[in-house]
């Protein structure tokens, strides 16, 4: 499986994992003293992703691989960083034997080392120490260079195409919702064309594709990377967070079905709503990618929202209950209680954290 620092479509095997040397193994696991949520989130080879769990249930997930089609786990921070991460493999041993633990952790493009273990838990122990970034957290262990490939040489873009798709790119990191694979793709499919009248000759090829695969990756790393800078100087909860939490609450107490970012326009979104929540929902919440960026351009954020039994009354009383819950959480919003009318949130300033 080729990860993060590298190409972000994901195959089947794990990126290096080089033989090396056993290493050293004490038996302690202080480090995964404490149930408090990693800042990472963790990929597995039968496709689970968890985010922020404890260091117990990274622990869990470690002791658990080792069978066919589970073999694996990459853990990545949050937010993303190119080239950093943890991962494991094992595959269990015939008869007695549990087999071995190539351990590998990355930290930039020429950091790349690998260790093998015998024991789950002592690779838990430092895959929770790099996660919390306990200082000395890869000590103990006998690490060995991970050979890689040397990047590529990735041409540069003419200014006009390099500008277009890096002006797309930072639009959808404002928005804040997509990963550094989502991106990539974005950036390599922004401005194909798929012929016409004055490209017949592309058209016959598959098409004016501008952007390459690797091109794209790089692009998308450097203003990935730019943004993280940026959200380091933010302080305090953000409007977007403030969101989240209103959503989660009418989840919660109000068995009202919220989703952000959901589906590309307001018809999929309603025709798609339904199958999201409980059978117990009485109503919904979203707000579609068109919103979102309509958002992050400082327009406010418009909310769309219902009864599933297709009444006003019930329309109405869950576009109260999304009102108060947003007020709840600092936010102020334009309804006229028109069930037939978008809820705005604004003011809003949307600083929406990346994750990855």
């Amino acid at each position: 499986m080729k990860i993060h620092g590298g190409d972000p479509a994901r195959t089947n095997e794990p990126v290096g994992l080089a033989e090396s040397a056993h290493a050293n193994e004490p038996a302690g696991t202080d480090e995964l003293a404490g149930t408090d949520e990693l800042a990472v989130k963790v990929e597995t080879e039968n496709w689970e992703k968890h985010a922020r769990i404890s260091a117990e249930r990274l622990r869990e997930l470690v002791c658990r691989i080792g069978d066919e089609g589970d073999r694996f786990l990459v853990a990545q921070r949050i937010p993303d960083v190119p080239d950093v991460f943890v991962q494991v493999w094992h595959e269990r041993g015939d008869g007695d034997t549990d087999g071995e633990y190539q351990l590998e952790y990355r930290e930039g493009r020429d950091r790349f080392f690998g260790a093998v273990l015998t024991d789950p838990e002592r690779v838990a122990a430092a895959m929770t120490g790099w996660a919390r970034g306990t200082p000395g957290w890869e000590s103990g262990i006998e690490w060995t260079p991970v050979e890689h490939d040397a990047p590529e040489e990735v041409p540069e873009l003419p200014d006009e195409v390099r500008e277009q798709v890096e002006e797309r790119v930072r639009e959808l990191l404002r928005c804040g919702y997509d990963d550094r694979a989502q991106l990539s793709e974005a950036a390599e499919e922004y401005l194909v064309d798929d012929g016409g009248p004055s490209r017949s000759s592309e058209a016959e090829s598959g098409g004016y594709r501008p952007v390459s695969p690797a091109q794209a990756r790089q692009l998308v790393d450097r203003l990935w990377v730019e943004r993280l800078t940026e959200q380091e100087t933010w302080e305090g909860v953000t409007d977007p967070e403030r969101i989240t939490r209103a959503f989660e609450s009418l989840q919660r107490a109000h068995d009202i079905t919220a989703r952000e970012n959901f589906t590309c326009c307001r018809n999929c979104g309603t025709t798609e709503i339904g199958a999201e929540g409980s059978s117990a929902a009485r109503g919904f919440v979203f707000f579609h990618s068109q919103c979102t960026e309509d958002a992050a351009a400082g327009h406010g954020l418009m909310l769309l929202y219902g009864g599933f039994d297709g009444s006003a009354d019930t329309t109405v009383a869950v576009g109260r209950q999304v009102v108060a819950a947003l007020a709840a959480e600092g936010l102020s919003t334009e309804w006229d209680g028109d069930p037939a009318t978008a809820i705005t949130v604004t003011p809003l300033e949307w600083r929406k954290r990346l994750v990855g």
